[in-house]
């Protein structure tokens, strides 16, 4: 990361291909104000530099006083600003060379390259935002839905820093109250070990009904991927062209058609879903569908579920079954009969276990699929989730948890307050971390490596 006390500078907007109406290349630190003046001509006399005040003018080289780019400059002065630190923001044109003839000036007047995350972790160290408010910077940043939004908002408003400081704050109170017995036993009225479990119990179970909506919030916000897998010219193609509503893939009645990996991306009900449309898994001499084959075969392993269709019209077969024999037993399956407007008696045929039929071609089912979908990854009401967990937030929960539950058998075994209080300061300790509360700057380094420049 950068180093304490440097200025640093980066475009803080997105840079792709084409062009933008606007870019935006953001400086912090004690030196953003003198960088500023000395790369900014103000247009006119009497236009004063002022914190929260923006001036309108041209970016120059100092020494040639070439113009460089017209632009907006904004200077906001510590600590009112995003970062805490003294920030000039200059709103120049978008487009990739404007935008880097601007940043490279900046850069020569002595600012620093601002390294992933770089402006969001000084927020954090100055005291501006708390790490899961950090955090969820970035999960709005990536967000593919606008209920994965509005979960990122819930966090940045500091719903989940409240609801976690809560319960670390509960462990803490019990802590003192157990090391207050440990030093001065004789001089506090005893403390019923029944008592201090039946309050330790609720935080455990509440901790884990956080841990268990933020995990599903955290499935919203990346979304899911769903491997449609099936024999040759069951109608794989055809159920993603339908699921997207235009024709993503080629679809022709001959077997093989699909001989590569084809992705979809759409939103289903605000849930965002990466569509994989897989080469029928067969037997096969052509080497370019073998080839598609094993690369189907990888993407099993990855997916969050499996659509295993089959041809309703012709019955569940013998290959079908040796296909499902072959999935990966650890990933949810969903069993989908295709063509039933070929079968007008396809339910009593193939009977009550393959209740998850549809037609790809005139849309019949597609709404039940989507509710089975969505429902075996506990995210068919998607709008009653508040909370988001990244995967370091998780795991850091369920590590608190853990604690809490060996400090239940050291409680169950009957032994005394100062083995209470070992495991107690691990749960704390771990919450700490997704708060930020007790985190070393090491961790944070690695935590915002993880964000994009310029954020």
């Amino acid at each position: 990361m950068n180093r304490p006390g440097s200025t640093i500078a980066a475009v803080a907007t997105a840079l792709a291909a084409g062009t933008g109406s606007i870019a935006i290349v953001r400086i912090s630190g004690p030196g953003a104000l003198s960088i500023g003046q000395r790369v900014f001509r103000p247009a006119g006399q009497r236009q004063v530099w002022e914190s929260h005040r923006v001036l309108y003018g041209h970016v120059v080289c100092p020494e040639s006083g070439q113009i460089l780019d017209e632009v907006l400059l904004l200077y906001m002065q510590a600590p009112r600003s995003f970062t805490g630190e003294d920030v000039v923001e200059l709103h120049c044109h978008g487009g990739l060379i404007c935008v880097q003839r601007v940043l490279e000036q900046v850069l020569a007047e002595g600012a620093e390259a601002a390294a992933p995350g770089a402006f969001s972790q000084r927020a954090v160290l100055n005291g501006r935002l708390d790490l899961t408010q950090a955090e969820a910077v970035a999960q709005m940043v990536s967000a593919r839905s606008h209920r994965a939004v509005e979960l990122a908002l819930a966090g940045l408003d500091g719903g989940l820093y409240r609801r976690l400081n809560g319960l670390r704050q509960t462990l803490l109170e019990q802590l003192a109250e157990l090391e207050a017995r440990l030093d001065f036993e004789d001089d506090l009225p005893p403390l019923e070990a029944s008592t201090v479990e039946k309050s330790l119990q609720e935080v455990a179970k509440d901790l884990h009904q956080l841990a268990m909506e933020g995990q599903r919030g955290e499935r919203l916000q990346q979304g899911l991927q769903v491997a449609i897998l099936g024999r040759p010219n069951v109608g794989k193609s055809s159920l993603l062209n339908r699921l997207t509503g235009y024709e993503r893939a080629i679809v022709t009645e001959l077997p093989g058609t699909t001989r590569d990996l084809l992705e979809a991306q759409l939103v289903l009900r605000g849930v965002p879903i990466t569509l994989v449309d897989t080469a029928g898994i067969r037997q096969t001499n052509d080497l370019v569908e073998q080839k598609g084959i094993d690369r189907s075969r990888d993407v099993l392993s990855q997916a969050d579920v499996i659509l295993l269709l089959f041809d309703a019209s012709v019955g569940w077969s013998q290959g079908d079954q040796q296909l499902a024999h072959e999935l990966p037993q650890n990933t949810p399956q969903l069993r989908v009969g295709n063509k039933v407007d070929l079968l007008a008696d396809a339910m009593a045929s193939l009977g009550p276990e393959f209740p998850l039929l549809v037609s790809a071609n005139t849309g019949a089912g597609i709404e039940a699929l989507i509710d089975a979908l969505l429902k075996c990854c506990s995210l068919s009401e998607p709008e009653h989730l508040q909370i988001s967990l990244s995967q370091r937030q998780f795991s850091l929960a369920q590590q608190a948890i853990q604690d809490l539950t060996r400090l239940f058998d050291t409680a169950e075994a009957g032994l005394p307050w100062d083995f209470w209080t070992i495991d107690l300061r691990e749960a704390i300790g771990h919450l700490g971390e997704i708060t930020g509360a007790e985190i070393n700057e090491s961790a944070l380094d690695q935590i915002f490596s993880r964000f994009c420049i310029g954020k």
